[in-house]
């Protein structure tokens, strides 16, 4: 056949040949990978910031814990927003006017003095702009690059999260040693900027090619006509049907567990007689050795059934809740570390690959923003109970014994979801 055939094998090298070079799509997950790392690092990163704000602005813990609470708050509503704005005015748009809102509060948090004003800038417009820069803002256009290797995409975007935890903990804490919070804020806004404003310029795109990332055998089967079109599902219709409950009652128990040890992680551990930077090592070790176990369970995700794999990490990290709080040593410590760290990441990137095979990619952001706000829901709830389950009670049992509860029971929710393996129909989705 001559050139100019439009016989199907004649279409086939330039997406063979796409195999063999360097795909655009992995650009736009390094750099939302880096751009999560500041952004969760910071938000569910606050230990550091815990007793310096608290000693310096003389508010007591149950104050500044009832604050970050309200801002986890805020975190999660924003989250919704975000991925509607997403879908009507796209990536880009939303990225920079959240860079532009991180910045805004971060100046009227260091000039803040009193509780009200500091809810405002630190707990409630901080979180707004963060969620606007948030993994919600970055999950479609990854979901819409990745077809083939989405899980492992979506898991990648989830190391940036454990970077954040592994890199900004123990980088926040000698920060905030040697210059103070505030001056520590600052250079966090100022680093913010650089990364976010060229991403949202130079590297995202919102517009995927055809057939993503599939190899050309695949492409066939992927255009074959779906059983009983779940993807004509209307938002109003799906958010009504049991996977979605049951994932948000998991990103709620995962809300909860992460962002307890972020916020009272490390006074916790030094309450039971760890210092500073040991107890900033022993939340960074999690975050280190979750990079790692990222890339395993990235690659496993778009192998194992799904929630095979999501029922294992709340499993494993449950366990580990219960394990910190009994760790006496330094070696203790760094032993229930590294274990928990090898689950501790993946939670939510499963979460959104799920929801992405269950309702499509045209409802994955608006489905995902929702579902992340029972994320904050729970990270509000262990905000608060953190600071005052010690005050009242005087043991961190109270908070962190709850975690590790709420996690087993997320694990034996999630083996209940829909096997991706099997045809999905709008009536296997029903409550």
């Amino acid at each position: 056949m001559d050139k100019n055939g439009k016989v199907r094998s004649e279409q086939q090298p330039p997406t063979a040949k796409r195999e063999e070079v360097w795909y655009f799509g992995w650009n736009i997950v390094g750099a939302a990978t880096l751009l999560t790392l500041l952004t969760v690092g910071m938000r569910l990163g606050i230990g550091p910031f815990f007793l310096p704000m608290s000693q310096d602005l003389g508010f007591s813990r149950s104050l500044l814990s009832g604050i970050i609470a309200i801002g986890m708050l805020f975190y999660g509503l924003a989250m919704p927003l975000a991925g509607y704005m997403v879908g009507r005015y796209g990536t880009r748009l939303v990225l920079l006017l959240g860079t532009g809102i991180v910045t805004a509060s971060v100046i009227w948090s260091v000039s803040a003095r009193s509780p009200v004003t500091f809810l405002l800038a630190f707990g409630v417009l901080l979180s707004v702009g963060l969620a606007f820069t948030s993994p919600v803002a970055l999950t479609p256009v990854i979901s819409r690059w990745f077809t083939r290797q989405r899980g492992m995409a979506l898991f990648f975007l989830s190391t940036g999260s454990m970077a954040g935890m592994a890199v900004m903990t123990p980088l926040l804490t000698f920060a905030i040693e040697a210059f103070g919070w505030r001056t520590t804020l600052l250079g966090f806004a100022a680093v913010f900027i650089a990364v976010t404003v060229p991403t949202a310029l130079f590297i995202i795109r919102d517009s995927a090619p055809l057939n993503t990332d599939l190899l050309p055998d695949q492409i066939p089967v992927q255009n074959a006509p779906q059983p009983e079109a779940v993807a004509a599902l209307k938002f109003s219709e799906a958010v009504r049907t049991s996977p979605f409950w049951k994932i948000f009652l998991g990103l709620f128990a995962c809300g909860f567990s992460m962002n307890l040890l972020g916020t009272h992680g490390m006074p916790m551990l030094m309450d039971h007689g760890f210092d500073a930077m040991t107890s900033s090592m022993g939340i960074g070790v999690i975050g280190f050795v979750a990079i790692f176990g990222t890339l395993i369970l990235g690659r496993l995700s778009d192998r194992l059934p799904r929630r095979n794999i999501l029922a294992a990490i709340y499993f494993i990290r449950g366990i580990g809740f219960f394990a910190l709080l009994l760790v006496g040593t330094h070696w203790e410590l760094y032993i229930a570390a590294t274990i928990g760290g090898l689950v501790w990441a993946g939670s939510i990137a499963t979460s959104s690959a799920i929801l992405a095979d269950v309702y499509g990619v045209r409802l994955v952001g608006v489905m995902y923003g929702w579902a992340y706000l029972g994320h904050q829901i729970g990270a509000m709830i262990s905000s608060w109970l953190g600071g005052w389950g010690f005050e009242a009670f005087g043991t961190h049992w109270i908070a962190f014994g709850t975690a590790g509860l709420l996690l087993l029971i997320a694990a034996t929710v999630s083996m209940q979801l829909p096997d991706k393996s099997k045809p999905l129909t709008a009536r296997g989705l029903a409550m």
